[in-house]
């Protein structure tokens, strides 16, 4: 899309949206300590539906056995969750930051203040499940590591809050639909159902947010926005399932990778998932030039 073309939805007032939200978290929000029996053992089901695993339909895939498969199904959803921890991570820094410099006493801060602490027991909540699910929190390599780091010191406004609709409009459509699949393993689907009900005001609030700042922005700046936002897209998609995983249900991890990275089927899978950030960022003109490009080469527009 054009940058020419580029559209700004109609925005509610900001103080306006920040109290139904406030509203809404006084209504349903979720103690996972308290919410999910981690005492429950396993039942040897799918982490994730079989389809959405990075190499479901290649050869790798037809040499697992079906106890291998549904191992790496829920391997891959921890590393899903490892993810999401080190983005939740930055984002509760960037919006401790984008607090600081706003007025404590208007909602619209207060909110803020409110999805912080719903990341904080997300992030808890993920770290059980990971540990449920029978793997490990592997860290990410040090580029992405230190790219995370620099994006939390250097993000401002509307790349704040385009990067928190990123990765939270992709959680949330791929835990929609597990929610209610009996085939999946029950700690998956309870996780699922809270971070989808909760995230459900974060997105709403990221995506006003992001609107609200990006039409107030130059030319310069939003070239350097498109062109951050892309590298944060390709090194968040593609370090979602960590190497670690294949090698724990006896597969050579470079070669795995390298089959996934290739696969059609991961390839549409993670388009799907992100087709409605990637609406709503296209739309507002945030997906162009060598931005572009790296959401292309993640995987993240098709083939």
């Amino acid at each position: 899309m054009s940058v020419a073309n580029a559209q700004t939805p109609k925005l509610t007032d900001r103080e306006d949206i920040a109290k139904r939200l406030l509203r809404g978290s006084a209504k349903a929000s979720f103690d996972p300590l308290v919410e999910i029996d981690w005492d429950a053992p396993l039942e040897d089901k799918w982490g994730m539906r079989p389809e959405r695993v990075s190499i479901y339909g290649t050869h790798l895939w037809d040499r697992l056995s079906e106890d291998q498969r549904r191992e790496l199904s829920r391997l891959e959803m921890a590393s899903t969750m490892a993810t999401g921890i080190w983005f939740e991570t930055i984002l509760m820094q960037m919006l401790v930051r984008h607090a600081y410099h706003n007025d404590p006493t208007t909602l619209h801060v207060q909110y803020a203040y409110t999805e912080i602490a719903d990341e904080c027991r997300h992030t808890v909540m993920f770290a059980k499940a990971i540990e449920k699910l029978g793997s490990k929190a592997y860290r990410l390599d040090p580029v992405a590591h230190v790219l995370g780091n620099l994006f939390k010191a250097i993000a401002h406004g509307p790349l704040i809050f385009a990067g928190a609709l990123f990765v939270e409009e992709i959680l949330d459509q791929l835990q929609r639909e597990m929610i209610d699949d009996d085939s999946i393993e029950p700690v998956v689907r309870s996780t699922s159902r809270i971070h989808v009900i909760e995230e459900a005001r974060h997105i709403r609030y990221a995506r006003e947010e992001f609107h609200r700042d990006w039409i107030r922005r130059g030319p310069v700046d939003k070239a350097y926005s498109r062109l951050v936002l892309g590298l944060v897209t390709y090194y968040s998609a593609t370090r979602l399932i960590h190497t670690k995983v294949y090698e724990q249900v006896g597969l050579d991890p470079k070669e795995a990778y390298r089959v996934a990275h290739r696969n059609p089927i991961f390839i549409d899978s993670k388009t799907e998932l992100s087709r409605k950030v990637v609406k709503t960022l296209d739309t507002a003109g945030a997906i162009t030039g060598l931005g572009r490009y790296f959401w292309k080469k993640a995987g993240l527009l098709g083939r």
